[in-house]
């Protein structure tokens, strides 16, 4: 017995030995480690933790600021720490109250919470700004004058309760601001939570504006004292915009009291939306057509940037409260959509030059040729009207554009046919993205060759049948009057490091020619007919200067209601064009929607302010010049000269007398574009298949989408 407690205590005797040597070996070879986990785990508040970057800033052409990022910091609670001690308590809780306006109980609640008790990360308030972060660590670090004024025993006592204040810690964080509020909000867009962005320049430009987040990290060394290493963070870069908020500012300034003095108008027969705003929607772009610059671009939709949720402008309080869910995004995106870019419409007469030029351009016409306007002409049974359904009479070509005379512009097509128009329309980017540097662009619909019948290629030379966006048609009209040198549209000039050099220069893109610079001047000098008397858009006229233009009246689906989108596209200086005004306002809340002057008249509103803006000034001894009105002064036409009427390919040398005492007269209203692109409120036959309602007939309009690949609803088409 005595033997085996011997062997058994001799057992135990080696077993501990041997602990005893791995202890020993552990704690030599890796003893440090392991203290140095423990001590980690202890100390959670030295992990790493994630500095971050500052966004670049958005800039208009002059430097104005658009769009910055704040640094700002979120107050961390660490309860882990002021539970260690119970001094801890009452000071840190009291500084925090007194010093950065945190409700005591916000805090203790935390503290005494099981669930929150040990956590050493806990956001207590966000935002707080960086002369309120050094108020509190001036306090914690006895730096601050109400410490300094004290004496001696009074700063001993005042540091020992001030040394107790724990736990409570500082995070960078930025916000982002606009300080224009609303100003350019369509173009500039706006930033969630963690820098993403998916509207205007914040959104198309993102990853540019975005830099790379930091590290601080913390770690113990061989003698178990933190040390820290830390990664800078790499900030975004920051854009010059093509933007001068001054003409930006002088745009949505006329918009704004263009649509106060319809709102809520009398005896309108629209919807309340439409009374109580004054219209759907207006928008209007100023472009400088030797670049491609966007020079200010604002719809009536506009928003506050840094409150972009609000919808109290365009809703009452009662909708907005009896919206759902999916209703209130669909009405956020709406506002927060670039009307400018996004939305495809039928264009009208403003889209009349494009199929002019095409024309002198293919040579089936040429410079003062004449036609005949009988009122109407006629294709497989349908009669397609011109405004004035009486007829013009004999028009040049120069008349065609001063009147607006959809008759004359059938004759144009019916000469080019559908391949040559087509292709005009092509070589103008219609039916395609123009690539601007903004999100959420739509191409619009134009016709197939193939399928562009003799009704398709009637409607499509005054604008009506296929669709286009404002910055497609704006584009378009810079090219032709520009000297045919199509510019790619841009909003951003330059991008910039963050100590503000130049990183890269966003150069103007040409990137084709569309006319000849003769065709291009030939083009101009018809388009300042339209200014003149007599002519369609005399509201536009800017006293001094020489300027061109042309008016557009567009009739909305279903035809019979009558519901009209109305535009002004104006040029200036007429001879080195240096800026154009492009004008759509989409169902006004007037009596008489098709009435043109409305646009012509708001463009020359901004334009009188926005020249002189620009370093033009009224030409001296050259205000334009009275054209005589050529539709007037005919009596017959020249059977040599003059082509017309009713879809012949020409006329007798009684046409021009049957044409004639059409009630045309060279009066302002009578002549103004009202309902051009449709007669006495029916554009063609009421039979006729309405068009871009699809598959409906296979003549009436193709299927060609734009790459964006939406159906009409989907695209907010303008066609209904």
């Amino acid at each position: 017995m005595r033997k085996k407690l011997v062997g058994l205590f001799g057992v135990v005797v080696l077993a501990l030995v041997g602990l005893a040597v791995r202890i020993t070996y552990i704690n030599a070879s890796s003893g440090a480690q392991y203290s140095m986990q423990v001590l980690s785990q202890q100390q959670q508040q030295y992990e790493s933790r994630v500095l971050p970057f500052k966004r670049g800033q958005i800039t208009d052409r002059n430097g104005t600021v658009l769009a910055y990022s704040e640094k700002l910091y979120n107050v961390i609670l660490d309860c882990k720490v002021i539970n260690s001690d119970e001094d801890y308590r009452e000071p840190t809780v009291n500084a925090a109250a007194s010093l950065l306006g945190i409700a005591p109980e916000e805090i203790t609640s935390k503290l005494d919470n099981p669930e929150t008790e040990a956590s050493q990360y806990i956001i207590l308030k966000k935002g707080v700004s960086i002369t309120d972060k050094k108020a509190f660590e001036d306090y914690t670090n006895m730096e601050d004058e109400e410490y300094q004024n004290l004496d001696d025993e009074q700063k001993k006592q005042e540091a020992a309760v001030r040394n107790d204040i724990k736990g409570i810690w500082f995070e960078e964080t930025y916000t982002r601001n606009y300080p224009l509020n609303s100003v350019a909000s369509d173009v500039i867009g706006f930033t969630n939570a963690g820098n993403v962005a998916d509207y205007g320049i914040e959104g198309y430009y993102s990853d540019i504006l975005n830099g790379v987040d930091g590290r601080q990290y913390g770690y113990f060394n061989s003698d178990a004292d933190v040390e820290q290493t830390i990664i800078e963070p790499v900030n975004g870069k920051s854009l010059v915009t093509t933007l001068d908020v001054n003409i930006q500012q002088i745009v949505e300034k006329h918009i704004n009291r263009f649509l106060a003095n319809l709102k809520g108008e009398e005896e309108t027969p629209w919807d309340e939306t439409t009374q109580r705003l004054g219209a759907k929607n207006v928008g209007v772009i100023v472009q400088n057509p030797q670049t491609g610059e966007i020079l200010a671009m604002a719809d009536s939709r506009s928003y506050d940037l840094n409150n972009p949720r609000d919808l109290k402008n365009y809703y009452t309080s009662e909708q907005i409260h009896a919206m759902s869910q999916e209703e209130e995004i669909e009405a956020l995106n709406d506002i927060w959509k670039n009307y400018c870019v996004t939305d495809a419409y039928e264009p009208g007469s403003t889209t009349k030059p494009i199929t002019m030029a095409g024309a002198l351009e293919s040579g089936v016409v040429y410079d003062g040729e004449e036609f005949v306007c009988d009122g109407f002409q006629e294709y497989n049974g349908t009669e397609i009207y011109c405004d004035n359904t009486s007829g013009h009479g004999v028009e040049t070509l120069r008349d065609a554009i001063k009147h607006s005379c959809n008759d004359t512009l059938m004759q144009v097509a019916e000469r080019m046919g559908a391949e040559d128009l087509a292709k005009t329309l092509e070589e103008f980017n219609f039916g395609f993205k123009t690539g601007i540097d903004l999100p959420g662009e739509s191409s619009g619909i134009t016709h197939e060759v193939e399928n562009m019948g003799a009704v398709e290629l009637a409607t499509s030379s005054f604008g009506q049948t296929f669709t286009c966006t404002m910055i497609q048609e704006i584009s378009a009209i810079s090219a032709l009057v520009n000297g045919g040198y199509y510019y790619k549209p841009h909003v951003v000039s330059k991008i910039l490091d963050e100590n503000g050099a130049v990183v890269q220069n966003i150069e103007p893109v040409m990137e084709k020619q569309v006319v000849s610079e003769e065709i291009s001047a030939i083009m101009r000098e018809y388009m300042s007919s339209v200014l003149e008397q007599g002519g369609t858009g005399t509201k536009a006229k800017v006293a001094g200067y020489t300027m061109g233009g042309k008016t557009g009246t567009a009739e909305k689906y279903p035809r019979s209601d009558h519901r009209y989108l109305v535009s002004y596209i104006g040029f200036a200086p007429l001879d080195d064009p240096q800026m154009v005004i492009y004008v759509v306002i989409d169902e006004p809340n007037m009596g008489s929607q098709e009435n043109s002057k409305a646009p012509a008249e708001l463009a020359g509103q901004i334009m009188e302010e926005i020249l002189p803006q620009m370093n033009l000034y009224p030409d001296e001894g050259k205000e334009q010049e009275q054209q005589p009105d050529a539709s007037a002064e005919s009596g017959n036409g020249d059977t040599g000269t003059t082509s017309g009427g009713n879809g012949n390919g020409n006329t007798d040398g009684n046409a021009g007398d049957e044409t004639q005492g059409s009630g045309n007269s060279d009066s302002e209203d009578s002549q103004e574009d009202q309902g051009t692109d449709a007669a006495d409120g029916t554009l063609t036959n009421p039979n006729i298949p309405a068009p871009l309602e699809g598959g409906q007939d296979g003549n009436v309009l193709d299927s060609k989408w734009g790459s964006d690949g939406l159906t009409n609803d989907e695209s907010n088409l303008t066609l209904q």
